[in-house]
């Protein structure tokens, strides 16, 4: 049978926790302290955990610092304390949950009922990992450079948990592909997929879109309708570019991840929805907080897991990879074996590919589809123009070039140009200077990303990015 530990002072918590645990087919043994859970953990490893946060002698959380990702049991937070802040560290330390005090019944029941098909989903995704390394695969994903290993690694801890994730990336880098795969390795994999991107649909209409609305409740309403939420009860709801919500609908978006529970427009009845939140963005996030088009709690709610998703530059040799990948496809398509000529894959690394892997694939198919048996594919005509060279005035942008990346360019570019004096360069940006610290922050914590994940940033940063002074802040 499996098993549970549970971990609190409460002995009126503890004995209802055993019974409901027994009721749903667990063993139970309990423990008061920290210290006393740590001695059951290292004699018998338990299918679940349920701790309470404060305990006499530290907090619980720090069992699932304690334990091996690889070897952990599902670890659920049962606090009275509870706090936005607490609920974002449990989640990051490892918990796979975080539950109120007092405990819902039909809450508790789910918990110990998804542990039981978690321990299944580990050992699928380390048969994932082992393939992936040999292969350069990962769910839907594809590759094999070091910066994807990472990705690949932190999609694998957080898929088998509750947590929102948060997908950051450039604009075809592969996010929604990235939230399938977390949807895929769940234990909601058998519920609903439901995507959604916020920046293609009306102000006036995504609101219904995602919570649904009543008969009546506004001008062509003729019907009941449901929403995301309610079509994907005990599933997944993507809500691509995240940061083009209306600031009114983020309200409302924060209290359903909250309270777990939604009204239709124009109705008046709770509605308790089960629905993990996959956001995306290729957008930094500072940067929407700074121009005040996302707001500071929802996103800190949607932060609990950021993984980002680096852009194909970054890749090496990922780009052959991709090549072949998509000619393969093509080929069994439309029943054809035409192959790439002999120098066209070295050709493709003269373009920096500002529209990621999904430029490619479309390079790819363009390619494809002019050739008869050999597939000719170097870089777009686009780039053989002339680069010309940069001499401290000027900045030369590549056609094609994301936003994001012509902004930071520009910024950084001007800073120089000031002499690091970033007052000066803040008046000739036309922006606040709160914002170009804002800016600079963003910088700076991409570069220390893409360190990390083994590649060089392309530009460094001038400067160390240091606080705004109290008095710049109220300027």
């Amino acid at each position: 049978m499996p098993h549970a530990l549970i971990v609190d002072d409460d002995p009126d918590m503890v004995g209802w926790l055993q019974e409901v645990v027994r009721l749903e087919g667990f063993t139970s043994s309990s423990a008061q302290t920290l210290q006393a859970a740590r001695e059951q953990l290292s004699s018998k490893r338990p299918d679940i955990v349920l701790t309470d946060l404060r305990l006499p002698d530290g907090e619980g959380i720090e069992l699932a610092r304690e334990m091996p990702p690889s070897d952990a049991p599902e670890l659920i937070v049962v606090t009275g304390h509870a706090t936005v802040d607490s609920a974002i560290a449990a989640l990051r330390a490892g918990a796979t949950d975080y539950l109120v005090k007092p405990a819902e019944l039909n809450r508790v029941q789910a918990v110990l009922r998804h542990a039981r098909k978690t321990a299944a989903l580990r050992s699928e995704i380390g048969a994932l990992r082992h393939e992936l390394r040999r292969l350069g695969r990962f769910g839907r994903l594809l590759g094999s450079a070091p910066a994807m290993q990472l990705v690949y690694d932190q999609l694998g801890r957080v898929a088998p948990t509750s947590a929102t994730v948060l997908l950051l990336g450039e604009s075809g880098t592969g996010k929604e592909l990235a939230a399938l795969t977390l949807h895929e390795l769940s234990r909601r994999r058998d519920a609903p997929f439901l995507p959604l991107n916020c920046g293609a649909v009306s102000a006036q209409l995504i609101e219904s879109e995602l919570f649904g609305h009543e008969r009546g409740s506004f001008t062509g309403a003729d019907r009941q309708h449901k929403g995301f939420f309610e079509r994907a009860h005990g599933g997944t709801v993507f809500l691509d570019e995240v940061t083009e919500m209306p600031m009114e609908l983020q309200v409302k978006l924060l209290r359903v991840l909250e309270a777990g529970s939604f009204s239709r427009v124009g109705g008046v009845t709770p509605i308790v929805c089960d629905v993990r939140i996959i956001a995306a963005s290729n957008r930094e996030p500072e940067w929407a907080l700074a121009e005040g088009k996302l707001r500071e709690d929802l996103y800190h709610r949607l932060n609990v897991f950021p993984i980002r998703l680096p852009p194909l530059r970054q890749r090496g040799a990922d780009l052959e990879l991709l090549a072949r990948h998509f000619l393969a496809e093509l080929n069994r398509v439309e029943g054809t074996a035409k192959t790439f000529s002999a120098d066209s894959l070295a050709k493709l690394y003269q373009y920096g590919w500002p529209g990621n892997v999904r430029e490619l694939r479309n390079h790819v198919q363009r390619a494809f589809i002019m050739a008869d048996d050999v597939v000719e594919c170097g870089p777009p005509a686009a780039s053989s123009a002339p680069v010309a060279e940069e001499d401290g005035t000027t900045v030369t942008i590549r056609v094609g070039t994301p936003l994001e990346e012509v902004e930071r360019r520009v910024t950084l570019a001007t800073l120089a140009q000031c002499g690091q004096v970033k007052r000066k360069a803040a008046d000739i940006l036309g922006v606040s200077l709160k914002t170009l610290y804002n800016r600079l922050e963003a910088y700076s914590g991409r570069a220390a990303l893409e360190s990390e994940a083994g590649e060089a940033p392309e530009a460094a940063l001038p400067t160390a990015v240091e606080r705004v002074p109290e008095q710049d802040r109220l300027s």
